[in-house]
């Protein structure tokens, strides 16, 4: 028979995940462990246990809990899935959890002095020969129909409403035994000879009972996948075997004897193991979903992180261009507001203005290719070209009284592959931050010292020092993170924007500490060995 495989949404659940090698020797090891203690128990199963009625309450109260708890989880299993198959297993757990109430209550010796009901000693032994039965022939209509599609797909009914049908259905068909067990005795079989010992026609009851349950476990085990449910009911099949064996064979029907309270703890284990299941797989589950929640949650603040990066990045680099725009923006107003306009002048500064825009526009290209995870287009960048005419265009803006300049750039460097605009955003960025490290109050001429160097023949190093008032240790600790910043209206991007530049060139940027005073930040790109070996080539 072929089955059908359970939707993705369903792997979770117990009725469908497959069960693994682990989980298999787990079960074979609790099974091993119930046929050692049944060898233990055997030779002394007739051994009579005087006085020990009293805890049969206990008992009766241990697995009514249990198969209860049992049933109610299955439900809500059944409330996710759907599948008929398991909403008759919870059926199933709930009708011998209701089942125990009433022999409990009727059992000969234990509620004499209460008498709620007016049982006789041939109405326990029916509810029980009624429960013996029921349990494992539900389940055995469990495995039949779990190997079919079980789910249904009439939405007349929502699966509250199914679930509270079910309910209603097993209380009344357990109140309809229980009436008819009582009111109706003299049509009962005789199944107990005395109190304590089982008349012939109770002697039917083991052998169907032994049927059923050998029957389920060959329809569980007949179904593939087998889940995980499935494997636990088998170990549940096997328990209820032995305690069959136990109270019907071994013990030869003596109640409280030695065999027959091994033969209750069995069936209390038996009453335990898919509650014990469900709740450690519940707990499995729930912290596997908190792990998750937990890790969605760390992604999306990062995310967040990222995004506000990113928007900072750009108001950041995209600030430079504008900066320069309005600058020039009010030279070109100041040259045309003269008694005798200086057009010349002013048209290059809307000159400058344009290409400011440009270079803005650029500038917000570069920052989402950054970003982006492909790899976008380069080019052979000569790198003292680039350097001095980025450093030369940020120096132009302070006055030479304020400020000199030094330019040591090392001669035939060699060429390097990269992103020309986001280069230049970090040689802008490293200048543009020296320069303003230099434009305080102090009447000192500063001095922006820019040099380059071939280190080796591996990369080319930039250097950009600066003779402003330096930085204390904690910040130069924090300098490159992200939103730290020693300006009053800074952002805290630059830095960490341009190492993110370098460091998707190959290179890396750090932060020099300077006796003289000052801030020293150098970085490093590869440079083009290619080019390097060519000019060799051909110089040979």
């Amino acid at each position: 028979m072929s089955t059908i495989s359970p939707p993705e949404d369903h792997r979770l659940l117990l009725s469908t995940l497959p069960a693994d090698r682990a989980q298999m020797r787990l079960a074979l090891a609790v099974s091993l462990g119930l046929v050692i203690a049944l060898a233990a128990a055997a030779p002394f199963a007739r051994q009579p246990l005087d006085g020990t009625a009293a805890l049969l309450p206990a008992y009766a109260a241990a697995v009514l809990i249990n198969e209860l708890i049992t049933a109610a989880l299955l439900f809500a299993m059944f409330s996710v899935q759907g599948s008929r198959g398991l909403r008759l297993l919870a059926a199933a757990y709930l009708f011998s959890a209701l089942m125990v109430i009433p022999w409990g209550l009727t059992f000969p010796g234990v509620f004499a002095e209460i008498e709620l009901l007016n049982a006789n000693l041939q109405t326990t032994a029916t509810i029980a020969a009624v429960r013996r039965i029921g349990f494992p022939l539900l389940l055995l209509a469990y495995a039949l129909l779990r190997d079919r599609d079980g789910s249904t797909s009439d939405t007349t009914f929502t699966p509250q409403h199914r679930i509270a049908a079910t309910v209603a259905v097993v209380i009344a068909a357990v109140c309809a035994i229980t009436l008819l067990a009582i009111v109706e005795d003299s049509l009962l079989p005789q199944w107990m000879a005395d109190e304590r010992r089982v008349a012939a026609a109770w002697q039917v009851v083991p052998p169907l009972a032994l049927a059923l349950c050998l029957g389920a476990a060959a329809a569980l085990i007949r179904a593939r996948p087998l889940s995980l449910l499935d494997l636990w009911l088998l170990v549940v099949l096997l328990s209820a075997v032995i305690e069959i064996l136990l109270l019907a064979y071994l013990s030869s029907g003596n109640r409280f004897s030695l065999g027959w309270w091994a033969g209750r703890v069995y069936g209390l284990v038996s009453s335990s193991i898919v509650l014990l299941v469900l709740l450690s797989e519940t707990m499995s589950l729930y912290v596997r979903l908190a792990q998750s929640l937990m890790s969605e949650r760390r992604s999306r603040e990062a995310r967040l992180s990222s995004l506000e990066m990113l928007s900072a990045s750009i108001a950041h680099e995209v600030n430079q261009p504008l900066g320069s725009m309005v600058t020039n923006a009010d030279a070109a107003l100041r040259w045309l507001d003269r008694p005798q306009p200086d057009n010349d002048e002013a048209r290059q500064a809307l000159a400058r203005i344009v290409k400011d825009g440009h270079r803005a526009g650029k500038v917000i290209e570069s920052v989402r290719t950054l970003f982006r995870k492909d790899q976008h287009e380069r080019q052979a960048i000569d790198l003292n070209a680039l350097v001095e005419e980025v450093v030369r265009r940020e120096a132009g803006t302070i006055r030479p009284e304020r400020m000199t300049l030094r330019l040591d750039l090392a001669a035939s460097l060699p060429k390097v592959t990269g992103d020309r605009l986001q280069l230049e955003q970090v040689v802008c960025n490293l200048a543009a931050n020296a320069i303003e490290a230099m434009s305080g109050p102090s009447n000192r001429q500063g001095v922006l010292h820019v040099a380059t160097e071939l280190l080796g023949r591996a990369a080319i190093q930039v250097t950009i020092a600066d003779s402003g008032p330096g930085l204390s240790a904690d910040a130069r600790r924090h300098i490159f993170e992200p939103f730290y910043t020693t300006k009053t209206q800074g952002m805290g991007m630059g830095l960490p924007f341009c190492r993110s530049i370098i460091e998707g060139h190959g290179g890396r940027l750090w932060m020099d500490d300077s006796t003289a005073g000052g801030a020293i930040f150098r970085f490093t790109v590869p440079a083009d060995e290619e080019k390097q070996r060519g000019e060799r080539d051909s110089g040979e």
